[in-house]
């Protein structure tokens, strides 16, 4: 099943999540089409439905907790990267887990 293009054209910013029901099944369409895109459609080959479901569940998660961020700059270019770019990871796991770490290291300098 090809995930039509216009899906991932309408992804849902956490930083801009208004809490509607349409943006909340938009969000719920868009983690699912992604997983199965990764997992069934990919070089993984884990196209079952009980990795599906935690895979999806963990995107969700990822995606409320991202909701609640405070450094919109760094979250602009994790996004950028890794969903604008040739990377190809966009799934809310991912930005995420890459907003924190760039979070961490704005935080830190290079010393001694």
């Amino acid at each position: 099943m090809a995930i039509p293009a216009h899906v991932f054209a309408d992804f849902i910013h956490p930083m801009e999540f208004d809490g509607s029901k349409v943006q909340k099944n938009k969000v719920i369409e868009i983690i699912k089409l992604r997983v199965e895109k990764d997992y069934c459609q990919s070089g993984i080959n884990m196209c079952q439905d009980t990795t599906l479901r935690m895979m999806e569940q963990q995107n969700l998660n990822a995606f409320k907790e991202a909701t609640k961020v405070s450094d919109r700059k760094i979250m602009d270019r994790v996004i950028k990267d890794y969903c604008q770019g040739g990377i190809n990871m966009c799934n809310y796991t991912t930005i995420l887990m890459m907003y924190k770490k760039n979070l961490e290291a704005s935080k830190k300098k290079l010393n001694w």
